[in-house]
């Protein structure tokens, strides 16, 4: 049990309720996640297994793609329907043309400042673990990439988004922002993330399906074997001298004859599929092991 597993997280649950959750299913401790999601939100949650969990080094900037309510009329503490009304509900009827040049501020690169109930961390501590204790703290802006942000649906004071945006942008501060914009407040209603780097929600399992195939010892069809991560990464067969040199730190060649453009990092895997490394280039076709498996 190597590999990946997309869950598609409920809502109401955090992103270590389902590492907890795959934990017993799996039968297994070494789980971790890759990029947390608000207990409100819903969507594609990618779970790393075994020792595929040093792999996550190489997806921490995968982009994101979501779907969105942003409902405007009030603010709220935690710039979602989760947090506490910042103000009274002015429960506006938002118009087209004044909505799309506020939303046009929130495309391409911009600096955003997090939520002060974020994971964001200040001197070690998680932003939201000092906001439960009514610590005030000045988190920094950041800059962060929408590269594209759809506007699907105007339904009274509710606007439906699609946004595809770097790792690390808060779809809350943007509804935050764009109520404070509009001079009415707004908050977060709907959050679903639909696709995280390469994993989207055609992959996805939900809970019920995962327990379903934990129940009749077939967890492992819901895995994506380490050797298929990574598809950016040419994928090098070795054998097995070459495999116990890698597993002993040297470096190792590869063949002249396959193409592989200027590909910094290269997959070296087994005849059966199994991954042993991640080789970073040294020389043209000598990759170093900077992680072994």
């Amino acid at each position: 049990m190597n590999g990946l597993i997309v869950v598609d997280k409920p809502q109401d649950w955090t992103s270590h309720d389902v590492v907890g959750k795959m934990r017993r299913l799996a039968g297994m401790k070494k789980i971790g996640h890759l990029g947390t999601l608000d207990p409100m939100a819903t969507g594609v949650l990618p779970l790393l297994l075994g020792r595929a969990t040093r792999l996550a080094q190489f997806f921490t900037r995968n982009d994101k793609t979501y779907e969105g309510v942003i409902r405007f009329g009030f603010s709220t503490n935690t710039y979602d329907a989760a947090g506490e009304p910042s103000g009274p509900d002015l429960n506006p009827a938002v118009a087209l043309d004044a909505l799309l040049p506020i939303l046009d501020r929130f495309r391409g690169a911009f600096l955003q400042t997090p939520p002060q109930v974020s994971a964001k961390k200040i001197d070690g501590r998680k932003a939201y673990d000092l906001a439960r204790k009514n610590i005030q703290v000045e988190l920094k802006a950041v800059e962060v990439t929408v590269h594209s942000l759809d506007l699907l649906a105007l339904d009274g004071r509710d606007a439906r988004i699609r946004v595809h945006c770097s790792a690390g942008t808060y779809l809350r501060s943007i509804a935050h922002d764009a109520g404070q914009a509009l001079g009415c407040g707004a908050h977060l209603a709907e959050l679903r993330r639909t696709q995280s780097g390469a994993f989207d929600l055609s992959t996805a399992r939900t809970i019920d399906e995962l327990q379903a195939l934990a129940a009749e010892s077939r967890i492992e069809e819901a895995l994506v074997p380490a050797a298929r991560l990574l598809p950016e990464f040419p994928l090098e067969i070795v054998d097995t001298l070459t495999e116990a040199q890698i597993r002993n730190g040297r470096d190792f060649r590869v063949s002249p004859f396959r193409a592989r453009g200027d590909a910094r990092y290269v997959k070296a895997v087994t005849r059966d599929g199994g991954l042993v490394a991640i080789g970073e280039i040294v020389l043209p076709n000598l990759y170093h092991p900077i992680l072994v498996l």
